[in-house]
């Protein structure tokens, strides 16, 4: 494309370095801009001049939360350069692709019964069967169903979104595998006998989690705490959901949130590390001792 037409037309080139072709437009003033002055939005890129715009429209609560987890602060909390969610991403993947593998005829049964969550398994003294522990985790990947894999996976995707580039990748890990694991806590203390399958622990951990870190920033929370609020209410009268691991998730992710937001500079990290490794150890002390209890009860 060198015709007089063409290079004499200023829309095709970048409008703050004129000597450079490009076809991406910003999302805000519709200019063209090159590679160099693109900033990645939710939608398409923004120019420079319209970030600084956007920076300077920022709501006091926008300010207070970039003030507190934003890159510049140094604190622990910093957000991920690359902005990618590259952990929800691979969560997404693992999970819907033993979710796919399940819904080939003959499959379900032995994935299921492999990874699924069943408290007998972690007493093999009570109940003779074979010691599994990694079914407390294990659970998080097998779903009953297309519409239950389906449902939880868009909710990872939303939560991730959010919460992976303000935590970093580590801690939203973290935060999903000991929300899942405390799901699978809950129900072996509330419902030991009771088979379980699905993300759901994790999936309301993180809608938690939310909650917390939004309240700390002075975020509006409203509208989390409504969808949380409905959420456990339809587990918790609808028949075949587990809403004891729903109830362990929420409440094991916003602790690990709550430990978050007081440990959140970069000479707290070791504070955090400890508290985290703390939290998890109570998990396993409660579920080694006290299910064989209830059981036998």
């Amino acid at each position: 494309m060198t015709t007089p037409e063409f290079t004499s037309n200023r829309d095709n080139f970048c409008y703050r370095h004129p000597d450079r072709q490009s076809f991406v437009l910003c999302q805000r003033c519709m200019r063209t801009i090159c590679p160099e002055c693109q900033t990645q939005a939710p939608v398409g890129v923004i120019c420079p001049e319209c970030m600084n715009a956007e920076r300077k429209n920022r709501t006091p609560a926008q300010k207070k939360a970039q003030r507190r987890w934003g890159a510049r602060s140094g604190g622990t909390m910093a957000i991920a350069r690359s902005g990618k969610p590259i952990v929800t991403y691979v969560l997404l993947a693992v999970t819907s692709f033993i979710g796919l593998v399940q819904l080939i005829p003959g499959m379900n049964g032995p994935i299921t019964q492999a990874l699924a969550f069943y408290a007998p398994y972690l007493y093999p003294n009570v109940f003779g069967a074979g010691f599994e522990p990694w079914r407390l985790l294990s659970v998080l990947f097998v779903h009953g169903s297309f519409i239950h894999l389906a449902l939880n996976m868009l909710a990872l995707w939303m939560l991730g979104q959010s919460l992976e580039p303000m935590l970093g990748r580590a801690r939203f890990l973290a935060l999903y595998l000991i929300s899942g694991l405390g799901g699978s806590v809950a129900v072996a203390l509330l419902a030991p006998l009771d088979p379980t399958v699905g993300a759901s622990g994790a999936i309301f951990g993180m809608l938690a989690s939310l909650l917390i870190i939004g309240r700390h920033i002075g975020a509006n929370v409203t509208g989390i705490l409504v969808i949380l609020g409905i959420n456990f209410a339809f587990g918790f009268f609808a028949g075949g959901i587990s809403w004891q691991a729903h109830l362990g998730g929420a409440i094991v992710g916003a602790l690990v949130a709550l430990i978050y937001t007081r440990t959140r500079r970069r000479d707290q990290r070791t504070w955090q590390i400890v508290l985290l490794s703390a939290l998890v150890v109570l998990l396993i002390v409660v579920v080694a001792f006290i299910p064989p209890l209830l059981i036998l009860s």
